[in-house]
This record gives C-alpha cells, structure tokens and sequence, in this order.
C-alpha cells in the first residue's frame, strides 16, 4: 500500500511540473514522446514480420531447394481447378524424390490430342447424342464411315486393383485407335476417382441404351454380340459390321477373345463404332504383338516399362475425401523418417488369414534383402543409445492386422542389431475384401498411393493391389513367392526387374506371323513374370 502512494505522489509531482512548463516545450515533449510509441510499435512489427518470414522460410526450404513439378513432366494439364481435386496437382510434393522417368514428347503430344477429341465427342456433345442414336438402330456399317467420334466403353468388374489395370489398358488401346473412352458410372468411380480429362467427362451416362440391355449386368462369352464368340462360330465378317461388339478379356477368355488386337481383327473392328469392353486383367503387354501398334508404342514409350507408371499418373487422381486419408496416415506416420519401406500381404487361399510360414516368409525377405535390419542380442541393448538412432517407418497393407501387429511387437520387445527404430502402421484391417462399398474402395485406394509413396516395397505374388501400388511409385518391388503348402519358399521372394504389372493370363501365342510361337519369347522386352513364371508376361525395358 505504501508504494501505491509513493507512486500517486510521483505521479502528482509529474503533473504538476507539466502544468508549469511553457506552451512550446509541452508541444516539444508530446511529439518527442509520440515520436518514440510510433518507432517501438514500428520495431515490435517489423520483429515479428521476420520471424514469420523466417518460420515460412525453414517451413519451405525444402520445396525452395527442390522445386517440384507439378504437371509431371507434361503429363497433366494445368486446365483444372486446384480446389476441386488437390491430389492432381498436389501429389508431386509427398514423393520424396521426383520420379526419374520423363513422359515422351510424342506421349504428352498424344494426350492432349486424346483431351481435344474427347471434348469433340463426350457426353453432352451433339456427336455423342447422334452416335447412341444409332445404336438403338440395325445398320450395317460396312459400307459408311462413322466419322471421328468412335467409343469405347469400360464395363467395371472385380476388385479395385483390377479395375485400375484394365482401366489403364482399356485408355492405352483407346490412345492407339483415336477412341473415345467412357466409364461405366454405376459403380464408385466417382467416389474414388476425380475426371482426368479438362472440360469434359470420362463417366458414361446412366440412360445409356447397351447398360440397360438384358445382359447389361453379366456380359459374358454368350452375349450375342461378343466377338470371341462371333470370330469362333464365323458369324462375322467385313461384309456385315454390327454397330457395336463386345470384347471379353476376363481370366476365363479364349485366345478368339485375347487376340482382338491382332492385325486382321483390327481392320474389321476399326468399322464398329462403339466397344464394350468387360476385363479384369492389364492386357498392354499383348499389344505390342501388333505390328502397326508396336512403332507408335515405341515412340510413346521409349523406355518399355513405364507404361502402367505413366498412364496411371495422369488417369489416376483420388477424390479430396481419399486424399485427405493419404495425407493424414502420410503426415502421421511417413513424413518424418528417415526411410520407408511399404509391405503389402495377400493370402490367396479360401482359408486366408494370418498364417506363420507367411509372416516368417516376410521376415526372412525383408532382412534378406537389407530392408529390415536383424533383431540384436538383447545384451547388446544399451551399445547403441550414445547417438539419436535413425527410423525407419514400415507401411503394412493388409485385409488382416495380425501382420503388423507381429512386426511391431518383434521390433518392440527387442532392438534391432543397427541401433535404427522400426515404426510399423498400418492404415485399416478389413479382413474382408468388400469391393463396391464406397468407403472401403476409398481405403484400398488410398492404401495404393501410400504404398507408392514408400522408398522400397515388397509385395504379394499374383496381387493386382501390389502391381498398381509399385507401378505408380515407378519401384522395382521385391515379389513373395507364392507359399507351396504351409511351408515358406526358399528364396522367400525375387526382386523383379521392372515395374511393369504382369498380364496374369495371356494369349499363347502371337499375331499371324507368329502363330504357334511362346508368347513369351516373340519379343526380347515382353517376358515371363517373376510371379507367374508359366504364363504371365511382363514388360521389360532391357533388351
């Protein structure tokens, strides 16, 4: 209370002595003092305006030291609206190093082409309008052209996996031949995936006349106008063009139904101006058996096994919802070690589950190849803590948590021989596979994506999910054998030499000219599979 007064008296004596002073000496004191609040309010902001210009420095140095690309070499287009699809533009800046491989001039060139000619013929166009009209009609076009605007039609079947390879496939054989594709927009597409083409749509219209056709839900080798069936029965031929066909490419087809890119079948089904496509296997491998296609391949894709990498990227953009859970699990649990490693497990058994050989098989290829250190000697537990140890995140995709749940814990309960920390997660455990329920789509999907954003990866042998998830990550993946039994393959796996998926049931042969011969050794760059040694081919970019 005392130094209360104290100060009112000071105060008082203050005031006083002011009072007192000359007019111009008061002006004189109340612009110095001014002077002085207006160059602290000045030195107080200018302080803070560096910090947050160094916090925004330190927070972009790394994009500053390496700008990223955004339209990926060329492959997208900057036509879009950024707010209405972050992944397109956003995806380039959680891949730790920008991809290596570079699209073609000639495959940016095509894009385009395609994007224009979309635009011409999409839905909403007068073209496409004309062009259903006719189908409800009998013609024959043998004899007319059918113009510019020719279709396409993917028919969606199996799992996600699955419908990303064919969907690939389908837009490859599309570029190829100036079609148009069109998806078909009764399942979750929407859901999953945003529109890769500007001003326009790739979602083929809900009154489309073919889906409310009686087969329109199991198109199949009986379907009247399927053309493995027609070419088998000799039911077709130039003569008589119908205008439309079925193409079946499922793992059940007849080489009548593989060989639809053949030279001869070509020129016929060139005339037909709308294909319906049904597939559930990446069939790219067998087009370069074609002898008109195989130049223009070779200039899309100079360096063979990029096709599924490049195609994939510029198709391929999850909706905000899906990327929201990539960024989330990423940020969380990737972005800030010093390595990554993605491991994704399928058991393809009826019985599937978690099985020890399997988790053993992961183990013993993981240390293997160097990708997860040894455990240590427990009484080597403290040599190890005179420095911060390096982490190395370990990303699990599986239907089944137990996987790991059992790495966590072997890295848990013991230190690993190198000193490093192993962090496991894994995003979802479903145990079930529930292919055409939205959320579940969404979370396979955004699995993929964070399985491609790992440095290294190991998948399962056969796995439509593990080809799509390397192949986008531009990764040469270690492949898990396929377990004989219940015992654990030695090796456990192979490291394939490209990132190619495999084409799991190919024709057995080639076009006419090699009619009779392994499909699998007509050229040097289409090869068997790791996985699938017996049948399935591969691109390779080696000669």
């Amino acid at each position: 209370n005392q130094t209360k007064v104290n100060m009112y008296h000071k105060f008082q004596i203050s005031g006083k002595v002011f009072m007192a002073l000359g007019l111009k000496m008061k002006i004189l004191i109340t612009v110095l003092f001014s002077c002085v609040l207006i160059w602290s309010t000045m030195l107080l902001s200018s302080s803070n305006n560096n910090f947050k210009n160094h916090f925004l420095d330190d927070t972009t140095s790394d994009s500053k030291e390496t700008p990223r690309d955004t339209l990926l070499g060329g492959l997208l287009t900057a036509d879009f609206d950024e707010g209405s699809c972050l992944s397109r533009y956003h995806k380039s800046f959680l891949y730790r190093q920008p991809s290596p491989y570079k699209p073609s001039e000639y495959l940016v060139f095509k894009l385009r082409s395609n994007e224009r000619l979309h635009k011409r013929c999409g839905p909403d166009t007068n073209a496409y309008r004309k062009a259903t009209e006719n189908l409800v009609r009998d013609e024959n076009y043998a004899s007319k052209s059918v113009g510019e605007c020719r279709y396409i039609v993917w028919v969606a079947g199996y799992g996600l996996g699955n419908r990303m390879l064919t969907l690939a496939s389908v837009f490859l054989y599309a570029l190829l031949t100036e079609r148009i594709i069109l998806v078909d927009n009764r399942k979750d597409v929407n859901d999953i995936l945003c529109e890769p083409f500007p001003g326009t749509s790739w979602l083929l219209p809900l009154d489309f006349p073919l889906m409310n056709y009686t087969y329109a839900y199991s198109y199949n080798k009986e379907y009247p106008r399927c053309y493995g069936t027609m070419v088998k029965n000799h039911t077709i031929n130039s003569t008589s063009i119908p205008h439309h066909l079925y193409l079946h490419n499922l793992h059940d087809s007849r080489d009548e139904d593989k060989m639809f890119f053949c030279e001869k079948d070509q020129s016929l089904i060139n005339k037909v101006p709308w294909l319906i496509i049904q597939a559930n296997v990446y069939f790219v491998p067998s087009l370069w058996f074609n002898p008109t296609f195989q130049p223009e391949l070779m200039k899309l894709f100079p360096q063979k096994d990029t096709v599924f990498h490049h195609l994939a990227r510029y198709l391929f953009h999850p909706t905000n919802q899906v990327w929201g859970m990539i960024t989330r699990h990423y940020h969380a649990h990737l972005a800030r070690a010093d390595e990554t490693l993605g491991i994704q497990i399928r058991v393809f058994r009826k019985d599937a589950g978690y099985f020890q050989h399997v988790m053993d098989q992961i183990v013993s290829c993981t240390q293997r190849a160097k990708l997860l250190p040894e455990l240590a000697a427990q009484e080597e537990t403290q040599a190890n803590m005179t420095y911060t140890p390096k982490v190395k995140a370990v990303l699990v995709t599986s239907l089944y948590p137990e996987y790991s749940d059992n790495l966590k814990n072997m890295f848990w309960e013991r230190p690993s021989s190198t000193g490093e920390i192993i962090e496991v997660s894994q995003p979802s455990g479903e145990r079930v596979q529930q292919t055409d329920k939205k959320l579940h789509d969404q979370k396979a999907l955004a699995e993929m994506y964070l399985l491609s954003l790992t440095e290294n990866i190991v998948t399962s042998a056969w796995s439509t999910f593990g080809y799509v998830s390397y192949s986008i990550g531009g990764l040469k993946p270690w492949l898990l054998h396929t377990p004989r039994g219940n015992k654990t393959p030695d090796p456990p796996c192979v490291r394939s030499t490209s990132m190619e998926p495999c084409y799991l049931t190919p024709p057995s042969h080639g076009c006419d000219a090699d009619w009779g011969k392994n499909s699998g050794k007509i050229f040097p760059f289409v090869k068997s599979c790791e996985d699938v040694v017996y049948s399935g081919l591969k691109l390779h970019d080696e000669l």
